[in-house]
């Protein structure tokens, strides 16, 4: 009796994977809207529900690092209807830095892909006088701590980009946390704030409207879409070297025909021309078919885990 009733358990899982989706998608953002990973997730969002026929909504949750929008997924029915879109600071930093966070990015999630590698630039604000990398690394030498960055908050990719640069450098600044990206960059864009490193997708269109200036980008060559911004080892500081990952994931137990579903909506997403078209224009990179997928996206993040743990140590970051 009980293997029957397993197997009839087994029968309706399958038969209810088969069928999905068969109601709009909640896909979590765990950032305030306007910052890169939201932009991302909007684009990629819009492409997979044509895929699969039912709409995916974005949700923005954001606070604590992008904790409380993986939080609020993992703790959701594993049935598909709940994602979450997030990148390497939710899905691998947030929680060796967040030590009281009871969450295993490794254990707790169903990877489903990874979407895009998005290189990193730092900005300055047009108030601050600063005109290059080096004059910025001037002024921080002086370790009085007057120069602010602006960042999405701790856990942050643009916190934890802005600390290693810093830890990097060897100088000193004072972060200040937003709540998200977006308000960080309109504090930059009014002079409240000196500097922030984020995404290019959110900092390509301030540069390009003359908002900011952009002193580096974290890229082995210039990109094409801001050619007058030189990298990182151009400007004088090649030790930093960081670039985003972003991509989707689900709750731990989700049914991996489900699982594959969702991957396989991903993957025609990054073949939509338009989806590459909007890619393109922001310098975000489409992971080739090889790093697509469910298994080398959990990889992925199996192998940033520790890479992120030492890297908090070292620098002796913290959640702050």
């Amino acid at each position: 009796m009980t293997a029957a009733l397993c197997a009839a358990a087994l029968a309706g899982t399958t038969a209810q994977a088969q069928n999905y989706p068969t109601r709009p998608i909640s896909m979590v953002v765990a950032y305030a809207p306007g910052g890169s990973t939201d932009g991302l997730a909007r684009i990629v969002a819009a492409a997979m529900s044509k895929d699969l026929g039912q709409q995916i909504v974005v949700e923005n949750v954001g606070g604590g690092g992008g904790t409380i929008g993986t939080q609020k997924v993992l703790k959701s029915n594993p049935d598909g209807y709940t994602i979450t879109f997030g990148n390497m600071g939710s899905l691998a930093i947030a929680a060796p830095l967040y030590p009281n966070i009871k969450f295993d990015p490794v254990k707790d999630l169903a990877p489903i892909g990874l979407v895009a590698d998005v290189p990193m630039v730092i900005s300055v604000s047009k108030k601050s006088g600063i005109q290059s990398l080096n004059e910025l690394l001037a002024r921080l030498r002086k370790n009085d701590g007057s120069i602010n960055f602006g960042t999405a908050g701790p856990g942050s990719t643009g916190h934890i980009a802005a600390a290693m640069f810093l830890y990097v450098t060897k100088t000193n600044g004072t972060l200040i946390s937003y709540r998200g990206a977006g308000p960080a960059i309109a504090d930059l864009m009014a002079g409240t704030v000196d500097a922030v490193i984020d995404q290019t997708v959110t900092m390509i269109p301030i540069h390009k409207g003359d908002r900011v200036k952009s002193v580096a980008v974290s890229a082995k060559q210039r990109l094409p879409q801001i050619p007058d911004v030189p990298t990182f080892a151009e400007a004088g500081a090649a030790e930093f070297d960081l670039s985003v990952w972003n991509g989707i994931a689900a709750p731990a137990g989700t049914p991996p025909a489900v699982v594959e579903r969702l991957a396989k909506a991903l993957s025609n997403a990054l073949k939509d021309p338009e989806v590459i078209e909007k890619f393109d224009k922001m310098a975000a990179v489409i992971p080739p078919p090889s790093e697509q997928g469910p298994k080398a996206f959990a990889a992925l993040i199996a192998r940033d885990v520790p890479r992120f743990t030492n890297l908090i140590k070292e620098a002796k970051i913290k959640a702050e």
